[in-house]
């Protein structure tokens, strides 16, 4: 039979030692919004905000998320332009998507369009076709003004030239 190590034979009525055990949990910072697209969803128009969306159903037009980040989960399809400060990609995207932070095609995640970001990373098995810019973290997410086509100078006639020392007898 076992014996307790106690010699009297009085158990402690307090609970194990255990510093968290009366302390709360506290949480560095608030839980993270995020909006969801669920999967019978389908969305044409203009999505905009400042909290982080998860996409697995349907959208088409553009999105607009300058602050947040984009997922397209693995049944998320996506026809539309995306500006995203970070765009995670496990489903399929048609469109141009323009990041100030990072892209991310993971291996089941497919991209035609053009991609501008300042970090990206794509996995093994991802399929991308498009073009890749990548900026330095300081330059702006703006893309610079289009050349402006020049004025037409004024028509100046030019003094008349030398003539060649042949030419005299």
């Amino acid at each position: 039979m076992l014996q307790s190590s106690d010699p009297y034979g009085v158990k402690s009525a307090s609970p194990a030692a255990n510093p968290n055990s009366f302390n709360p949990v506290k949480t560095a910072a608030p839980p993270i919004e995020q909006a969801t697209i669920g999967r019978t969803l389908c969305i044409k128009g203009e999505i905009s905000g400042s909290e982080s969306l998860y996409i697995d159903g349907r959208v088409e037009g553009k999105i607009n998320m300058p602050e947040s980040r984009v997922t397209i989960g693995r049944n998320g399809k996506v026809d539309a332009s995306i500006q995203a400060r970070e765009v995670v990609v496990m489903g399929k995207v048609n469109g141009n998507i323009e990041c100030s932070d990072r892209v991310d095609i993971r291996s089941e995640g497919s991209v035609a369009g053009d991609i501008s970001t300042v970090r990206i990373s794509v996995e093994d098995g991802a399929a991308l076709k498009g073009g890749i810019q990548v900026r330095s973290g300081d330059q702006k997410q703006q893309q610079p003004p289009a050349k402006q086509p020049e004025a037409p100078k004024p028509m100046v006639p030019e003094p008349p030239k030398a003539l060649a020392a042949g030419a005299s007898a």
